[in-house]
């Protein structure tokens, strides 16, 4: 189920972090969520646990364990915690009823697929624990589980190694069988050791003066009863203080002595009642033949009425998944016992039904040598009642499987409602995500056509002033005999040349961090120190500009086939920068530092770099080479002194371009 690849998930993300989480699902090829109540192949989660083992470089042992301690949290931190707690009295009888909890749990999650455990006392206080799975090479899980409820709920640290490892062929499923020996040291503090030693001394001693004390008294009570009979002394009861000892007790309510119950001499109930106050119970042999079963058994399973066949014919054990043979079912006398009823003996008419499952415990009774099957009928749903033809009043008063019914009936329906609200939670992460994806998209759209902060105002409705700059770099640039290329050429041709231009120039900008303004036909207009103030803006367009000549030789003319040559023309000085329009708005700049930048191109040389006075002056110290070009005739402006930039001397090519 989906509850345990959210755990994996979690234990992932808190101990190793999200991006680690992100990579391994990546690496397994799986989803990023998992539904609780969906069921999902086991190759996801192994998947997973493959992955885990060589994303972080540790042994799956490794993994598997830690995810055991961290599995066991998981499950009390989702509301297991009491029903965990309350397994048993100790790591013993916490063990031996988890078969049951599965079996519990297998009413709400219909299709769960658990292991199988069986438990062994031995001798020197240590235990033999029976794992049986469908899933090889997952043992390791067990003790990580097992370790985690042992130091919790009993205050103990185990041990568990493995000394056994085995395939059961003759099992009906579940063939791994792994046993671990399991040793255990309580984990007692100094003070309450010594609390514990001092209040049971004090006890020992209340009992023995107790003791005496009733010895007496039950002496002297005997003395007088036979004060007429002669001097023959009758045995002293002693039921006074054993009473009183059985009611002693040590720390919170543990018994001090053992329970010993009273049975009567002869059995106080006839077989009629027998059969119908325990309307579902079978007596087998050895042989598996049954000698008695309840009344609503005999109703359901006709054939069982015929006294002397064999249970299994009409019969086949679910679980534990054993062969049907009384030593099986001796070996594992203490698991939960789940039957099936045979679908070819029972009567035609009812064949199309689904199958009645019995789900009770084994009682071994030596003296008859024969097996008790105390059961129920297995059903989760007032459905499944009603599939079977069956009622309630088919199941005894007594027997809670009649509340479980409509109390699981009822569950079931929150865990519908549970469950779809899951999937429209995930429904909803899955949207905002693929929202916040598109929003991304468009947000890098609108930051490619204005700078942020404007596009952020726009955004927010306010109002774009226009700022003013004192000092910033203007780029323009134009490709040569342009117009020569255009009348020639088809359209097409044209727009696949600049868009390939344009493209090597755009890359340019993101790695010399400059501002493209606009392109208008070939003409392509960068600035730098606006829209963001900087004081190396000269440095960062001369850089600009000399990736753009190497670039554009890149770039083939589609008349001659020869790489296109371009004029660069570059320019320092001050600017006024705002938003125009509101249709389509373009972030523009204004002020005569534009137009002698258009000149200082337009009155360039092809493949050369044109530099206007001030631009050298912010450059001529910066380690660029720079060669004078004289004074020039410029429109508009008369005569001005001009430079060539060459190149920078501190930087290689690939450095210019952008390239590792």
């Amino acid at each position: 189920y989906g509850f345990i690849n959210t755990c994996l998930k979690s234990l992932v993300v808190e101990k190793y972090g999200e991006e680690t989480w992100e990579k391994l699902r990546l690496q397994a090829g799986v989803q990023d969520s998992f539904l609780t109540f969906e069921v999902y192949k086991d190759e996801i989660t192994m998947q997973l646990v493959d992955k885990a083992c060589k994303v972080l470089g540790v042994p799956a042992d490794i993994v598997l364990r830690e995810f055991g301690k961290y599995f066991f949290e998981f499950c009390k931190r989702s509301g297991y915690d009491h029903m965990l707690r309350t397994l048993g009295g100790n790591l013993y009888e916490f063990i031996e009823n988890l078969d049951a909890l599965h079996s519990y749990l297998s009413l709400s999650y219909q299709e769960m697929n658990a292991p199988s455990f069986r438990v062994e006392k031995n001798e020197d206080g240590s235990m033999h624990l029976h794992y049986y799975s469908d899933r090889r090479g997952l043992c390791h899980i067990v003790p990580g589980i097992i370790g985690a409820a042992a130091l919790d709920f009993f205050n103990i640290e185990i041990s568990m190694k493995i000394v056994n490892q085995t395939e059961e062929e003759e099992r009906t499923g579940k063939k791994e069988h792994i046993v671990f020996l399991v040793t255990q040291n309580p984990l007692f503090p100094c003070k309450e050791r010594n609390e514990f030693s001092s209040s049971s001394q004090c006890l020992v001693d209340s009992e023995k003066q107790i003791e005496n004390q009733l010895n007496k008294e039950d002496l002297e009570k005997a003395k007088n009863a036979n004060g007429d009979r002669g001097n023959s002394v009758c045995p002293v009861k002693k039921s006074h203080w054993k009473t009183l000892r059985g009611i002693i007790t040590l720390g919170k309510g543990k018994l001090l002595r053992g329970f010993d119950p009273v049975y009567p001499k002869s059995l106080w109930i006839d077989t009629k009642t027998f059969c119908n106050g325990l309307p579902f119970h079978m007596v087998f042999d050895k042989e598996l033949k049954v000698k008695q079963a309840g009344v609503s058994i005999q109703k359901i399973v006709p054939g069982i009425q015929t006294m002397g066949i064999c249970l299994d014919q009409y019969f086949r054990i679910v679980h534990p998944e054993v062969p049907f043979t009384i030593s099986s079912i001796q070996k594992f006398i203490n698991s939960q016992f789940v039957f099936q009823t045979r679908r070819e003996m029972m009567p035609e008419s009812w064949r199309e039904r689904p199958m009645l499952e019995l789900r009770g415990q084994m009682m071994w009774m030596e003296p008859l040598q024969c097996m008790l099957y105390l059961c129920s009928p297995l059903l989760r749903t007032l459905h499944e009642l009603e599939e079977r033809q069956m009622h309630i009043a088919d199941i005894a008063p007594h027997d809670v499987t009649r509340d479980l019914i409509l109390l699981n009936q009822q569950r079931l329906a929150e865990m519908e409602l549970s469950s779809q609200l899951e999937r429209k939670k995930e429904e909803l992460r899955i949207l905002s995500k693929h929202l916040e994806e598109e929003k991304k998209k468009t947000e890098a759209l609108l930051y490619a056509m204005l700078p942020q902060h404007v596009a952020n105002q726009l955004k927010e409705g306010k109002r774009v002033e226009a700022g003013e700059f004192k000092e910033c770099t203007i780029l323009f640039s134009d490709v040569v005999t342009f117009t020569n290329i255009c009348a020639q050429c088809e359209p097409i041709q044209i727009v696949l040349m600049l868009n390939s231009m344009y493209l090597r120039f755009d890359r340019l900008t993101t790695v010399h961090d400059v501002y493209k303004v606009e392109t208008i036909g070939d003409a392509y207009m960068v600035v730098g120190g606006v829209p963001v103030p900087v004081p190396t803006h000269a440095e960062r367009v001369a850089n600009f500009a000399l990736g753009m000549i190497m670039a554009a030789k890149g770039v083939q003319n589609p008349v001659s086939g020869n790489p296109i040559q371009i004029r660069v023309g570059i320019h320092t000085g001050p600017v006024l920068a705002g938003v125009v329009g509101e249709k389509m708005p373009r972030y523009c700049l204004f002020g005569d530092t534009v137009n002698i930048a258009s000149r200082m191109e337009s009155h360039g040389v092809p493949s050369k770099i044109h530099l206007s006075s001030s631009a050298y002056q912010c450059l001529k110290y910066k380690n660029f080479e720079i060669t004078e070009r004289g004074e020039i005739e410029v429109k508009g402006k008369g005569k001005m002194h001009t430079y060539f930039l060459i190149r920078n001397k501190s930087a290689t090519e690939n450095e210019i371009m952008g390239r590792p």
